[in-house]
């Protein structure tokens, strides 16, 4: 009777672990001859590592790189992609850009400019003398407020230091009124902030320089108001008169006995304005009032304002001894071609000229 063959397949087999010594298929027999054999050792890798093939040739082995992930590392289109809109909302925060101004250069016109209403030399294009300009010539013109603020600080405790001395002064050929106020040029408060105001208008529209506060610490102010156009409870000033405590002044040479170049050197008389032909004595002669400053708006000239003020500060700038022009008791400080033309109409020829 035959056997059936059993047939092996590689599925059957046992795995076999690859350093392991390899067995016979049948167990050895006792009885053999040969000895068994002699186990070998740990098979031999059939290649060699780049490790220690560096390390036989002494040579250190390359760092690795590190791999970048594409997915976390965004490229430079979508960076700028994410920080444009940031670029735009910070633009949006900060506001709008601010407009430049096209200059353009024009040889035919000069870039110095006098403005025919105030008679104030400005830079054309230039902002900062733009707006000086604008806003001086609205006070030369029209002159300043005078409201409520003013008002409430005309009085310091129980004295009151801002006082009217005229009331109801009617204008020349106007139906308009007005009146005058007196106070000290060193007042401070929102009424020395006011006359601050004035008497920078007054020096850059004459040209002159500021008035120190030695000369304001012994100066009384006359200011001239008329009604508001359209605030009822709101005035204007028109007009302001400083008048300064002086020792002495010069008296003025008329004009038909004015002397020649030879006579000037002869007599040593002094030219105060070449151009409107003024001379001065130098005697100095006892004078109790002089004038520095003189101004009324252009809108309100040939009004009368400047005659009303002058006569006010001689009648009340020293208390109950009216001053005479006529006399030579009020002197001007080296007055301009329109200041003349007050001092020669208002006081007859006796007003003197004094030196600030």
């Amino acid at each position: 009777m035959s056997t059936p063959r059993v047939q092996r397949t590689y599925g059957s087999r046992n795995r076999r672990n690859p350093t392991s010594l390899t067995t016979p298929s049948s167990p050895p027999s006792a009885l053999a001859s040969s000895p068994p054999p002699t186990p070998r050792g740990p098979a031999r890798p059939s290649k060699r590592s780049i490790s220690n093939f560096l390390s036989e040739e002494n040579v250190e082995p390359p760092s690795k790189r590190l791999k970048t992930l594409t997915s976390s590392v965004p490229s430079a289109s979508k960076a700028k992609a994410k920080v444009a809109p940031k670029t735009k909302a910070t633009a949006a925060k900060q506001g709008p850009q601010k407009t430049l101004t096209q200059l353009h250069f024009n040889i035919d016109q000069p870039v110095l400019r006098m403005c025919p209403l105030c008679d104030l030399s400005y830079t054309r294009g230039a902002p900062d003398d733009e707006h000086l300009h604008r806003t001086h010539c609205t006070r030369v013109r029209q002159g300043l407020e005078w409201g409520r603020e003013e008002e409430k600080d005309t009085m310091r405790g129980t004295e009151k230091v801002v006082v009217e001395v005229r009331s109801d002064v009617k204008l020349k050929d106007s139906k308009k009124k007005g009146r005058i106020i007196c106070f000290p040029a060193d007042i401070g408060g929102k009424v020395g902030a006011k006359l601050d105001i004035l008497l920078q208008t007054i020096n850059l529209s004459l040209s002159s320089p500021a008035l120190p506060s030695s000369v304001l610490q012994c100066s009384k102010a006359y200011v001239f108001l008329i009604p508001h156009e359209i605030q009822k409870h709101r005035e204007r000033i028109v007009g302001c008169v400083i008048a300064q405590r002086i020792s002495t002044a010069m008296a003025v040479v008329p004009s038909s006995n004015a002397p020649s170049s030879e006579a000037i050197k002869s007599t040593n008389s002094i030219i105060v304005d070449s151009e409107t032909n003024l001379f001065c004595s130098p005697t100095q002669l006892p004078t109790p009032m002089g004038i520095p400053r003189l101004f009324v708006s252009s809108s309100h000239r040939r009004l009368g304002i400047a005659s009303v003020l002058l006569d006010a500060a001689a009648e009340t700038f020293i208390y109950g001894c009216p001053l005479d022009p006529q006399v030579g008791q009020v002197a001007f400080s080296q007055p301009t071609s329109m200041g003349q033309a007050v001092m020669k109409s208002w006081g007859k020829g006796g007003v003197r000229v004094f030196e600030e």
